[in-house]
């Protein structure tokens, strides 16, 4: 288990003094100690995945469970999730395919990306998919022409948000237009089950979706004086992972969230959520290396820390400084350390890091030290690159 001084790498304003303790399991550590790694890998252990499961499915209680695969799309894990009885929310074709290829039904699979071809429309109906989101007119009417009949869910925009990485304005309409679109697929024949939104990824406390969760609230009751029988919300993703500050407790902080839907809402409503971080972060972790340890000038302060793994081999969250990992070194806890900025290896001038914030690493770190990168389950493989610069994508290794 970790504590804030065993912390190497978090950056020092960012240390919460009574953190929620993140682990790599004993599994994990064992595993990274007995193995040589010629390239950054992701240790993933499965049974902390099914622990995170089973603390959310306890927090969530009657809420339907579709596990955003777009999270870490790896078979092994959509097929841990598929066991313990996981629905899934697919992006495209191939995430489909990936799930039915495993033997998942098409029933429990839901078309939750927005932006989809009346090919891929087609061909997920075909196949058995039930459920597609629509925020435009222009999808509404591919899905009433390639998939008859259909359940849809309309995505609203969520305007504001208290969540660590706030998503743009490319997913959801407006609460008019959500209402309109709601009146031309009814006219369409299709079957307007509900509504969705997304929060924002990383929302630390279960008070920060009360924002959401009210603009959902005033356009589920508006549908519903209009005479839509809506049945269906989903509170998509949001849930969080451990990145340096604390956490409620899983099942405590899902059973708040529900609570609040709940006041909200009643009984009555089927809820559905999408965690995909939430769920898969913290049962990887990343075995990078130190490739070097630079300054610009004897005189600076900081050093510049490269390792072997970047924004284009797998840490593209890194980009705005928006997730910030943790990591761990050889070096004991009282070691002392200095301001890094950290950077990746590739012939890429946008392959830094974090640079405004720079994070605390031992003095002497040194070329060849091998790095852990703490809660890295999530977004890591699925965003890494076939090959940039000839650096091969990021590798994985599951245990359990």
């Amino acid at each position: 288990m970790l504590n804030a001084a065993a912390l190497r790498g978090v950056p020092v304003d960012l240390v919460d003094q009574n953190p929620a303790t993140s682990a790599v399991s004993a599994r994990q550590d064992a595993y990274i100690r007995a193995h040589d790694f010629e390239a950054p890998t992701v240790v993933f252990d499965l049974d902390m995945l099914r622990g995170k499961y089973d603390a959310l499915t306890e927090g969530l209680g009657d809420a339907v469970i579709h596990y955003a695969v777009k999270a870490n799309p790896a078979p092994e894990v959509v097929a841990a999730l598929a066991a313990k009885g996981a629905r899934f929310d697919c992006a495209s074709r191939g995430e489909i395919d990936l799930c039915l290829d495993l033997g998942i039904p098409a029933a429990r699979i839901a078309f939750g990306n927005t932006i989809k071809r009346a090919s891929d429309i087609a061909y997920a109906f075909a196949v058995g998919v039930e459920q597609f989101a629509v925020d435009a007119e222009a999808e509404m009417r591919k899905i009433a022409e390639h998939a008859p009949g259909a359940r849809v869910i309309v995505r609203m925009l969520v305007e504001s948000s208290d969540a660590d990485w706030p998503l743009t304005r490319k997913f959801g309409c407006s609460h008019r237009e959500a209402l309109r679109l709601m009146d031309l697929g009814r006219f369409l024949g299709l079957d307007v089950a509900g509504i969705s939104f997304h929060p924002g990824s990383q929302m630390r406390e279960p008070r920060m979706w009360a924002s959401a969760l009210d603009g959902a609230l005033a356009l589920w009751t508006e549908a519903r004086d209009s005479g839509h029988e809506l049945r269906l919300l989903n509170i998509g993703g949001g849930f969080p992972a451990f990145y340096g500050l604390a956490l409620p407790e899983t099942s405590d902080y899902a059973a708040e969230v529900m609570r609040m839907v709940r006041g909200r809402f009643g009984e009555a409503v089927t809820v559905m959520a999408e965690p995909g971080r939430g769920l898969v972060a913290e049962a990887g972790v990343i075995v990078a290396e130190v490739v070097l340890v630079a300054r610009k000038d004897q005189e600076d302060l900081q050093r510049w820390v490269y390792l072997d793994i970047g924004k284009f081999s797998g840490l593209a969250e890194t980009m705005d400084e928006a997730i910030r990992y943790q990591f761990e070194t050889r070096h004991g806890e009282d070691a002392p350390t200095g301001p890094c900025v950290l950077a990746g290896p590739s012939c890429d001038s946008a392959d830094v890091l974090y640079e405004k914030r720079p994070v605390q690493l031992p003095l002497d770190l040194a070329d060849g030290d091998k790095i852990r990168i703490l809660c890295t389950g999530a977004y890591t493989t699925s965003y890494s690159s076939v090959g940039f610069n000839g650096f091969p994508p990021l590798r994985s290794v599951f245990l359990g």
